[in-house]
């Protein structure tokens, strides 16, 4: 059986590939290892685990349908069919989308697209997990946020591109049945993150005595989930598909989060702590597409899978820092 994971050399999906590979899965990993952020970065995550004899790479854009159902036939051949995928490979970033939304469309719509057909036409396909995001709920003023919550008040074109793949997911499990998952992942920090990431800005910021931007005058809240606790939660959802009944489409979306929202200026706090320096902060006011506050209800995910995170950031963040030094000899 083959495994298919968008977004290898990214920060959840390297996680994720390392774990199947642990736990004996045979791996087809797809990334096109694109300049958003630091490609060295991403080739150093690679580098943890490419060489393993279950992992094979697929460099190749996502939105490349050809491409990508050739690689998924070669992967069948050596490996055996294609029956799950994990599909992580996106255009992060609200506000990158501001400066270009064509590359939001292209690989986070035709991107999703071009999975859930590669998923339909595997002829003995059993499960679908595909990355959706908190900034689906847009707007939402209720907290804690709840999948029951209508989600139709996007705030960025990151977030409405990520409901368009959840409406596409639902309609091709309606359509040809295909078992689908969809996961709110809500701020995702931890070793080999992001660049592009508050978390990581700050630390790069306060180790280089430079200021840290924070938006809103600090006035922001966020549900900041360890990337461990995001790939337990992956792998629980790729391991239990929706049970299709003939009635309705076998497709269920969860959040994935830690449960509990933290006061930004907290989370730099611990930071300082952890590095052992005063941060210089620089207050500005509220970015184009951004929220105020995001915080998970994660009821359903527990009930359904088990799902319990388990780690603070009093605990993730100097994690982060101590690999931060390590990665970067400082």
């Amino acid at each position: 059986m083959t495994i298919m994971v968008t977004g290898a050399a990214g920060f959840i999906g390297s996680h994720v590939c390392i774990k199947l590979l642990e736990r004996g899965e045979h791996v087809l990993g797809i990334d096109n290892l694109n300049d958003y952020y630091d490609v060295s970065l991403k080739q150093a995550r690679l580098a943890r685990f490419e060489d393993h004899p279950n992992f094979t790479l697929a460099k190749i854009n996502i939105a490349d349908r050809d491409a990508i159902q050739a690689a998924v036939a070669d992967a069948a051949a050596s490996s055996g069919p294609l029956k799950r995928a994990v599909h992580l490979a996106a255009q992060a970033g609200v506000r990158y989308s501001l400066e270009n939304p064509y590359a939001y469309i292209e690989t986070n719509v035709m991107g999703q697209t071009v999975i859930l057909e590669t998923c339909r036409h595997a002829p003995e396909f059993e499960h679908l997990v595909y990355a959706s995001s908190s900034s689906v709920y847009g707007g939402n003023t209720k907290v804690p946020f709840s999948v029951e919550d209508r989600v139709d008040n996007p705030i960025s074109l990151y977030a409405a591109t990520k409901k368009a793949d959840e409406l596409m997911g639902n309609c091709y499990s309606h359509l040809y049945r295909i078992p689908a998952t969809g996961l709110r992942f809500f701020t995702v920090y931890g070793p080999w993150g992001r660049p592009d990431m508050a978390l990581w800005i700050f630390t790069k910021a306060i180790f280089a005595g430079e200021p840290i931007p924070v938006f809103n005058n600090g006035d922001m809240r966020r549900d900041f989930t360890y990337v461990d606790d995001i790939v337990d939660g992956t792998i629980r959802a790729l391991d239990n598909a929706p049970v299709d009944d003939g009635d309705a489409p076998p497709h269920r979306l969860y959040n994935i989060g830690n449960h509990r929202t933290e006061e930004l200026m907290r989370l730099i706090e611990v930071l300082e702590k952890a590095i052992g320096k005063k941060a210089e902060i620089n207050f500005l006011p509220m970015q184009p597409g951004d929220v105020p506050a995001t915080y998970a209800d994660i009821d359903a995910i527990q009930q359904d899978l088990g799902f319990q995170p388990s780690t603070t950031i009093d605990t993730g963040i100097p994690a982060f820092v101590d690999w931060y030094r390590d990665h970067y000899g400082l």
